[in-house]
This record gives structure tokens, C-alpha cells and sequence, in this order.
């Protein structure tokens, strides 16, 4: 029989899992209801899907993520390295809102749309640490 022990680290890095999952799948749902014009402004041109076919992907996979997070406690490692790939992967829309000078979620000027982009690596850490990725690589 194995044994499951609790150190202290794993309270803080599971309260911060779910905190993390509850706001990806919350972030998913606004992306297919209340704030699907405010996602679009994040969509890049160089996409070539409809902008709007781009943010209700998003949403869904979000939505699929965060639950993840939540949900698969045995598999978290793996999640938390698709999580950090998924902020990799948007963070062109982050940069295209930036250099597009686009508006969206209060981000109305290109300093504060700068300093967003300072967020995303924020996330990915804590997308990594939160699952104990890291340490399930050594």
C-alpha cells in the first residue's frame, strides 16, 4: 500500500491549481458569452480563421483547460505542461493587441497593453509550478 503524505508546499501549489483552473474555465466561458468582442480584439490577422470562429475555439479549449486543472489531480503535471503551452501559445494576441493599438478589457492605451504582456510568462510559471511540472521532468 502506498502512502500519500501532504507536505506544506502542496497546500499553497493546490489552492493555486484551482484558483488557476476556476479562472481559465471562467476566462472560456466570457470567450463564448459576455465577452467575445473583447477577445476578438485579440485574435491576430495572421490567423485564418473567422475571428470569431478563433475566440469560440479558444473559449472551449480554456473551458476543457481549466477544468483539467481542477479535475485531474493525477495527470495535473501533464496539464500544467499543456497550460503553459496554451499561454505560449496566445500570447500572439497579446503581442497583436499591443502593435495593432486595439482595445479590449480595459486596455486602452499601448502602456497598459504593454505592461499586459509582462503577465503572460506570470502565467505560464504559475501554470508549472502550480502542477509541479518542473519537478516531474527531473
Amino acid at each position: 500500500m502506498t502512502r500519500r503524505h501532504t507536505t506544506r508546499s502542496s497546500v499553497p501549489r493546490t489552492a493555486v491549481r484551482v484558483l488557476l483552473g476556476a479562472a481559465m474555465t471562467w476566462a472560456g466561458i466570457s470567450h463564448l458569452t459576455v465577452a467575445r468582442e473583447e477577445f476578438r480584439a485579440q485574435v491576430p490577422e495572421f490567423v485564418p480563421l473567422d475571428p470569431d470562429v478563433t475566440v469560440l475555439a479558444s473559449g472551449v479549449a480554456e473551458i476543457s483547460l481549466g477544468a483539467a486543472l481542477v479535475l485531474l489531480v493525477r495527470r495535473q503535471a501533464t496539464v500544467g505542461w499543456v497550460a503553459a503551452v496554451f499561454f505560449t501559445a496566445i500570447f500572439p494576441g497579446n503581442i497583436a493587441q499591443w502593435m495593432h493599438h486595439r482595445d479590449g478589457f480595459g486596455l486602452d492605451t499601448d502602456t497598459k497593453r504593454f505592461v499586459r504582456l509582462l503577465f503572460q510568462p506570470v502565467l505560464i510559471a504559475v501554470a508549472l509550478w502550480a502542477t509541479n511540472a518542473l519537478r516531474s521532468r527531473r
